[in-house]
């Protein structure tokens, strides 16, 4: 007679672990760090590989000294810190990037207990922390295939920066903004390169299409309510790489559906309000860490009701005929 065996959920276990979802989100990025080299030469191999390498340092020396079991080989250090270099400058010091790496795992992630427990996105909050401190070098823009640019390169503008300058300087076409001949950070300027990663992200199941698609489409409507350009909008600044590649963490997303929607628009509309009255011309850094910090209250509002539970206010209601 076979046992009858009682265990705790999951009963079904699926294929995937947190080292294969990381890699498919590494093999994602694969293109848009490609597209960085070839537009802006071998010094961004260099700010990626420094970002990375600190990244996966930092988590281990700080789960060393916690003296904790080891979690570098998830690979989730180095999809933070090719995140990190994407959202950077090519002419970025590499002591700056190193910063940005310690603060990213040390700080925003291995201090709040390690991957799944952070409630904001290592990679961006790094990164507006870095803006901060080093505005100048953070904001030190050069054209593509310059590939002798350097620190003290001449600066240029971005496509939202002459916008939001208004300057009166020629912008960049549609076919430039989709190709990543533009000023701007590594991982932001090529859109093909980001909506190839994001492609194969839905494709394999390793995101959900709810939160990207709703992203863009409330960023679209609010450029449109704007005045604005609404293609011009969704291929300038980072809003495609936020949208399909930090906006849809797991840890520091909705899990529900209305959640994730919720989660979207907030993060949409966050982005172009920005855009539009922010001192700054771009605001997806700053929309998805704000929308971060309201995910518990989000998941609180839409969480499904279990089956056979009574609705508080119906119990309520039953409550008090009952002693009437």
């Amino acid at each position: 007679m076979e046992k009858l065996i009682v265990s705790s959920s999951p009963h079904l276990q699926g294929g995937k672990t947190t080292q294969t979802i990381m890699l498919d989100v590494i093999i994602a990025l694969t293109p848009a760090m490609i597209a960085s080299v070839i537009l802006f030469g071998p010094r961004a191999a260099v700010v990626i590989l420094t970002c990375v390498a600190t990244c996966i340092l930092s988590e281990y020396l700080c789960r060393k000294a916690m003296k904790r079991p080891q979690t570098v080989g998830d690979l989730s250090c180095v999809v933070t810190g090719i995140l990190l270099a994407l959202n950077l400058p090519v002419t970025i010091s590499p002591f700056i990037a190193v910063f940005g790496g310690v603060v990213a795992i040390v700080v925003v992630k291995q201090m709040f207990g390690g991957i799944g427990q952070n409630f904001v996105n290592p990679a961006l909050t790094a990164r507006i922390i870095l803006l901060n401190s080093f505005p100048s070098r953070m904001t030190h823009w050069v054209q593509p295939f310059d590939y002798t640019a350097t620190a003290d390169a001449i600066t240029t503008a971005t496509p939202l920066g002459i916008l939001k300058e208004g300057t009166g300087e020629a912008l960049p076409s549609y076919i430039d903004l989709f190709l990543g001949n533009n000023a701007g950070c590594l991982g932001e300027t090529c859109a093909l390169a980001i909506l190839l990663g994001g492609i194969y992200l839905i494709a394999r199941r390793v995101i959900s299409p709810v939160i990207p698609v709703t992203y863009l489409a409330t960023a679209a409507v609010f450029s449109a309510l704007f005045g604005r350009d609404p293609l011009f909008d969704l291929l300038s600044g980072g809003l495609l790489l936020g949208a399909f590649f930090m906006a849809t963490d797991y840890t520091t997303s909705p899990l529900y559906f209305w959640g994730r929607v919720l989660f979207a628009i907030g993060c949409g509309a966050l982005t172009m309000v920005i855009r539009e009255f922010g001192s700054l011309p771009e605001g997806v850094s700053y929309s998805i860490i704000l929308m971060n910090i309201l995910t518990p209250l989000i998941e609180r509002a839409v969480k499904p009701r279990p089956f056979g539970a009574l609705r508080q206010r119906r119990a309520r209601k039953g409550a008090a005929q009952d002693e009437t």
